[in-house]
């Protein structure tokens, strides 16, 4: 299950596990750069996301990614330093929600339940 937030460049995903008693994945917020014209939405990962397993910390994954596409100037500078910002100053909001992914959804006005059921 994959939502779009474009306001906030994010990528937000919860991969349901294969089996009914494999453990669940964490939700996974990816940093992307959204494009719109009038019929379509394109987004580009910006290879740089936060996991949020809920009533556990968030962490930064993919760096080791992003940091290779850097380095290897596959990623812009515009686009690394937008997926920075993005990525703090969301670890950031969703750590004074004290890392709970539903909370931080309805401080930013998303009211539907996440996971989707």
């Amino acid at each position: 299950m994959t939502w779009l937030l474009p306001d906030l460049s994010l990528r937000l995903t919860h991969y349901r596990p294969r089996s009914r008693h494999a453990r669940t994945a964490p939700s996974v917020l990816t940093a992307v750069r959204v494009q719109r014209d009038t019929r379509a939405w394109r987004t580009t990962d910006l290879l740089l996301g936060l996991a949020v397993p809920g009533g556990t910390t968030a962490r930064i994954v993919r760096s080791e990614e992003f940091a290779a596409a850097v380095a290897g100037q596959v990623l812009r500078s515009a686009d690394a330093d937008l997926a920075l910002r993005v990525v703090h100053r969301t670890l950031e909001e969703i750590s004074r929600h004290r890392h709970d992914l539903g909370a931080w959804l309805t401080s930013r006005g998303v009211y539907e339940i996440w996971p989707p059921l």
